[in-house]
């Protein structure tokens, strides 16, 4: 079981800061359109991610939120690789664009959140100090 927040092991605290990084360089190539780097900060920043919900996964809140960050970071990088590539603006249905498809992984992590909040955390008892 993972230790409160100001209790982490270093080796996860640096691994974590190590994410933010990554993801941090991924988002400012993105804003700058440097698709090299970009490109290149996506699976770093992912395996990461991975990494951290993994090591997460016998706390089941911790779990759920890594989760749905695994979501988010396919979801934005999904959309940054469609605007690299101006597939983005491509009508594949009515109403839906390429960009639209990132859509898919945002809602996979709301929704694993949904189910912690209304599911999960009410049918887990509260950790007493």
């Amino acid at each position: 079981m993972l230790p409160s927040a100001a209790l982490l092991p270093a080796a996860y605290r640096r691994l974590e800061n190590l994410h933010i990084v990554f993801w941090l360089l991924k988002d400012l190539a993105w804003c700058l359109v440097w698709r090299p780097l970009g490109l290149a900060m996506v699976l770093p920043t992912l395996a990461i991610a991975v990494l951290i919900t993994r090591r997460s996964r016998a706390v089941p809140a911790e779990y759920a939120h890594n989760l749905a960050i695994v979501c988010w970071i396919v979801a934005n990088s999904y959309w940054m690789t469609s605007e690299f590539f101006g597939f983005d603006t491509w009508v594949l249905a009515p109403g839906i664009s390429g960009k639209q498809l990132a859509l898919l992984p945002f809602l996979a992590g709301l929704s694993i959140l949904g189910r912690y909040y209304l599911v999960q955390r009410p049918r887990t008892p509260e950790p007493t100090e």
